[in-house]
């Protein structure tokens, strides 16, 4: 599997190690094989300075245990669709990580979570990147606990690529404006400043030109 891995890797079309990491809720494989496997993909992934993207579900304690035995050997890390708490957030930009986010922000409730984090602007812009996570994650922009003044700051633009293209709540790509126009009216800013930043942040962690 690893020469599988390094053959991938070697392509020049591809520009990241993943999307690896561990997920405890769905049994895929028991937890002692997940976590030698995303050592071995940090390993890798510092040894040809790729970012590696980390999906972690439900299994934060044994990955930042995982990146404080990596501590001086890691390669730049994006945490594919958080979901998580202050806390966790907290940890892993200490550890310098990037914090992907998808429309799973349009769904979270909690007082300690995502609605939370967006609303007291704790994700640095420079630490920031936008992904669809289609066919998944489904921007849900109808629904009932986003305040009227947040659902007015949506352009006609993008809720018509979302309406039109994502089908039965099918995700597609073209709803990253509507989570865009979002993370944009929580942090006061305009949508322009976050797709650029978060475009610069992805061209420069992902080596494109």
């Amino acid at each position: 599997m690893e020469v599988s891995l390094r053959e991938i890797l070697s392509n020049p079309e591809c520009v990241a190690v993943g999307q690896c990491g561990l997920d405890y809720t769905k049994k895929f494989s028991e937890p002692a094989e997940q976590k030698e496997v995303l050592n071995k993909q940090l390993k890798i992934a510092a040894e040809l300075k790729m970012p590696i993207l980390i999906c972690e579900r439900e299994a934060h304690e044994d990955l930042i245990e995982i990146l404080k035995n990596n501590i001086h050997n890691l390669p730049e890390i994006i945490i594919h669709s958080f979901c998580g708490k202050i806390s966790e957030l907290s940890t892993y930009l200490s550890f310098g990580c990037y914090i992907g986010l998808t429309g799973s922000i349009w769904k979270d409730k909690s007082e300690d979570g995502l609605k939370k984090i967006l609303e007291d602007q704790m994700i640095p812009l420079d630490r920031l990147l936008i992904e669809s996570d289609s066919p998944y994650m489904y921007p849900n922009t109808r629904a009932s606990h986003i305040p009227a003044s947040i659902k007015e700051t949506l352009t006609e633009k993008s809720l018509s690529f979302l309406h039109r293209y994502c089908t039965f709540q099918r995700n597609e790509p073209c709803s990253l404006p509507v989570t865009v126009e979002l993370i944009a009216a929580h942090y006061k800013t305009k949508p322009d400043e976050v797709a650029l930043q978060t475009t610069f942040c992805a061209m420069k962690l992902f080596g494109l030109n």
